[in-house]
């Protein structure tokens, strides 16, 4: 029975710190930015995730005044995609490749 409680104290943790972001989120931005913040959520959650806790954290240090719009929200999605923007660069070893052919004949 021990097992369960701390399943359920976790659980039930979980659904308040659920219910307090959703109030903050709700508080800091219009419906339509909710919208696509949900949307986001839906096809890069952690994106979304990343973008929640931002928002979170600003409204709680005062950086948010009034609601966001949507287009506000865009410009914030924006400087995220920014910063979340990976260089890749593919190196290719000619020498290596050149001696795996040499090595046909």
């Amino acid at each position: 029975q021990g097992g369960s409680d701390a399943n359920g104290t976790e659980e039930r943790r979980k659904r308040e710190q659920d219910e307090m972001k959703n109030t903050v989120l709700t508080q800091v931005l219009t419906q339509s930015a909710r919208a696509r913040l949900n949307t986001l959520m839906i096809g890069k959650p952690e994106k979304g995730q990343l973008v929640e806790n931002m928002l979170i954290q600003m409204a709680r240090t005062g950086q948010i005044m009034g609601k966001l719009n949507e287009s506000e929200l865009i410009d914030i999605l924006e400087k995220v995609s920014e910063q979340m923007q990976q260089r890749t660069t593919v190196k290719f070893d000619r020498r290596r490749a050149a001696v795996d052919s040499d090595d046909d004949y």
